[in-house]
């Protein structure tokens, strides 16, 4: 039982997270300075996503390229820039690594 309640907990904490900015800056207006700024969050996590997951962090050393990683990387970014639709980007990623992995 308390394993269903620490799951419902944390859902409701979750979901809560993400609603309440919704619900805040529905209520109020930003500032331009404020939205042109946020404009370039999305921008910021995908290219941190990205470097996470192309480079490989050593301690006490320079990273390493993730080769599998990098070459599944240029045709989903090339599928990105033509289509600009989520779910081929998705799809192009998804087969692009398959056929790596199937590949090496």
């Amino acid at each position: 039982m308390k394993v269903l309640w620490a799951i419902i907990g944390c859902g409701l904490v979750t979901w809560l997270s993400r609603v309440i900015p919704f619900v805040l800056v529905k209520n109020f207006d930003l500032p331009n300075w404020l939205i042109r700024y946020l404009s370039f969050v999305p921008l910021v996590i995908m290219t941190a996503l990205i470097m996470e997951n192309i480079f490989t962090h050593h301690a006490g050393s320079l990273p390493s390229v993730n080769m599998d990683n990098l070459l599944a990387t240029v045709p989903t970014f090339l599928a990105a820039i033509i289509s600009k639709s989520l779910i081929v980007i998705v799809v192009v990623g998804i087969i692009c690594m398959a056929l790596i992995r199937l590949a090496f």
